[in-house]
């Protein structure tokens, strides 16, 4: 696609948390949860990005929608840097993004009604009121699934799934162009992740809509994603169109986490090779030098552990970080 078809630009974008110890919170050192971060997500477009648990996806989907503030780092948002606004400047971008969450019960006033909670956003931001208002808390719960009935009801009232459906008609009450969906199917029975997948892909066929969809869940991310990145220990190590990544994986930690997906078929899945990483993920407060992943990587030589090495196109808008790129090409 051409630049102009771009909506956000993610360019070096970092986020470290300070660490603090004793009674009078001393700052000791820095916790690098997203370091030297760049993507971009095209209009319309399902970007994926993927990694093990606190690899830093979900700080980089809260640090764009601005729940975090930036250590560094641009935020493009059709071509306007948002990271750096104050809240007031901020104001009609939190209208244009909008953020569906892991854990849809923690995500809920438990103690405000479903009406009120997808009317919320649209009394902040001024959007609707009266009966204009009811309409439309309406017309969004008919999109997800829901009724009129379940206005009125309090979220623990309703089942997982439901709740998830609550949340994304919140989402999508101020007419967003853009979403994060922060693991939004992690904590879903099985059975309930494909409806709540599939529903995701008419809205945005519907709406126009544009996702960053964060998730560890490699199949699924494949079913929904137009492109994929992969992320490890505040990295991205890898980024590609969906089929590609998936036929063609490249980056050492990309091929580990695609031969960790199940097989259905028990014949097939006998004869499929599990690549199994050594050791644990490093700490982010004292990540290892040069290539974070080459502490748990086979192949690793002296280059890794002195320089970081950059995303390099492979061809075919592949782009892989790693020193020894030649060796798996």
């Amino acid at each position: 696609m051409e630049h102009n078809a771009r909506l956000i630009e993610v360019r070096g974008l970092k986020k470290y948390f300070i660490k603090t110890k004793g009674i009078i919170h001393k700052k000791v050192d820095y916790i690098k949860a997203v370091d030297d971060v760049s993507f971009f997500i095209n209009k319309k477009e399902t970007f994926g990005l993927v990694g093990e648990s606190g690899c830093g996806k979900s700080t980089t989907g809260r640090t764009i929608i601005r729940l975090y503030k930036p250590t560094d780092g641009k935020i493009l948002y059709d071509g306007v840097d948002i990271g750096q606004l104050s809240e007031n400047d901020l104001m009609p971008y939190k209208k244009k993004i909008q953020m569906i969450f892991q854990d849809p019960y923690a995500s809920l006033n438990a103690r405000m009604t479903v009406a009120d909670i997808v009317g919320e956003p649209m009394d902040i931001h001024k959007i609707a009121s009266g009966k204009e208002r009811e309409e439309r808390i309406v017309e969004l719960l008919n999109m997800v699934g829901l009724s009129k009935i379940h206005a009125s009801r309090y979220p623990h009232e309703f089942s997982g799934g439901q709740r998830q459906r609550i949340g994304i008609a919140r989402a999508l009450s101020v007419n967003p162009e853009f979403i994060i969906c922060d693991e939004p199917i992690s904590a879903l029975d099985v059975s309930i992740q494909a409806q709540v997948v599939n529903m995701l892909e008419d809205l945005q066929e519907r709406l126009g809509l544009t996702y960053l969809f964060i998730a560890h869940d490699l199949s699924m991310v494949r079913h929904i994603s137009d492109r994929i990145g992969v992320m490890y220990l505040g990295n991205l190590v890898e980024v590609a169109d969906r089929d590609e990544l998936y036929d063609k994986p490249i980056h050492p930690y990309t091929k580990a986490l695609l031969s960790s997906i199940p097989v259905p078929d028990p014949e097939i899945s006998e004869k499929t090779q599990r690549i199994v990483l050594e050791g644990d993920v490093p700490s982010p407060i004292n990540p290892p030098s040069g290539c974070k992943f080459r502490t748990r990587c086979r192949y690793k030589n002296d280059i890794c552990k002195e320089a970081v090495p950059k995303l390099i196109d492979v061809g075919n808008k592949h782009f892989v970080a790693c020193h020894l790129i030649q060796n798996f090409i």
